[in-house]
C-alpha cells in the first residue's frame, strides 16, 4: 500500500532543501525561483513549492521582484549590519550565561565540535565546516539556559547561517572558537562576554569583506548609515514566481 506524504510534509521537505541550497551557495543572490521547475525537480504539486516560497520570503532569504519574478535576495550592507547587530546582542549576552552554567558535558560536546571543525578546516569543506560552526553556536544557546533567548533567535537563525557562510577564512574562525571555547571553560561571564564580542566584530568585518570589499566599518555605524536605504520590495503576490 502506498503511503501518501502529508502536504505540510511535503512543504518542510522543499523548504528545507530549498533553504539549505541557499546556506551553501548552491542557490545565489539574484537567481530565479520557478514553481513549476521546482515542482517538477522535487517531483511534487506546485502548492507545497508555492507554501515553501512564501516561508522564504518571510525568513528572508528570498524577495518578490515583481508578481510573477521571485528571486533569491541579494543582501545590503543594511541587511548585515542589522542582522550583526542582533548577533552582537543576544549571543554575546549568551555565552556570558553559557560560562556561568556549562557543565563537563557541555564542555565535552563543544571540543569534540571543535574537533570536527578542524578536520573539516584541514579538508577545506565549506558546508561542512557551515554546518559544524552553526552547531557550535547553536550548543551555546542552549547551554544559556535560556528558552527565551533561543525562541527570540530562532527567526533569524537561517539567516545568520547564511552570513557565516560568507566568511571563508576558515582557520582564524576556527582559532576564534577556540579561543570562545577557552573563555567559557573558564567559567568566567566577562571574560566570555569579551571573547563572544570579539568574535562577533571579527566575523562581521570578513562577511562584509567577502561580500562588498570593505572591512572599515562596524556593525552600529553601517546600519545607522544606511538606514534610509531600502534592499529591494520585500512584498508581492504570488504568480509564476
Amino acid at each position: 500500500m502506498t503511503t501518501v506524504e502529508p502536504l505540510g510534509a511535503v512543504r518542510e521537505r522543499v523548504l528545507g532543501s530549498l533553504r539549505q541550497e541557499i546556506i551553501a551557495g548552491r542557490l545565489l543572490p539574484g537567481d530565479r525561483l520557478v514553481e513549476r521547475e521546482l515542482a517538477e525537480r522535487f517531483g511534487v504539486s506546485r502548492v507545497p513549492v508555492r507554501e515553501a516560497i512564501r516561508a522564504l520570503v518571510a525568513e528572508g532569504f528570498v524577495l518578490f521582484e515583481t508578481p510573477r519574478r521571485t528571486v533569491v535576495r541579494r543582501l545590503t550592507p543594511t541587511d548585515v549590519a542589522e542582522l550583526f547587530e542582533l548577533r552582537e546582542a543576544l549571543e554575546v549576552y549568551a555565552t556570558g550565561l553559557a560560562a556561568q552554567r556549562a557543565t563537563r558535558a557541555d564542555l565535552a560536546e563543544l571540543e569534540e565540535l571543535l574537533d570536527r571543525a578542524a578536520a573539516a578546516t584541514r579538508a577545506d569543506d565549506a558546508e561542512t565546516i557551515t554546518d559544524i560552526n552553526t552547531r557550535f553556536h547553536d550548543r551555546i544557546l542552549a547551554m544559556a539556559g535560556n528558552s527565551l533567548l533561543i525562541s527570540v533567535m530562532e527567526p533569524v537563525d537561517g539567516r545568520l547561517r547564511w552570513l557565516t557562510r560568507q566568511n571563508e577564512e576558515w582557520p582564524q574562525l576556527l582559532a576564534e572558537h577556540r579561543e570562545l571555547y577557552a573563555a567559557i571553560a573558564s567559567g568566567d561571564r566577562e571574560r566570555a562576554r569579551a571573547h563572544a564580542l570579539a568574535h562577533v566584530q571579527a566575523n562581521y568585518r570578513s562577511t562584509v569583506r567577502h561580500l562588498f570589499g570593505d572591512s572599515d566599518t562596524d556593525p552600529g555605524s553601517a546600519a545607522h548609515a544606511n538606514s534610509g536605504s531600502g534592499s529591494g520590495s520585500r512584498s508581492g503576490s504570488e504568480g509564476e514566481a
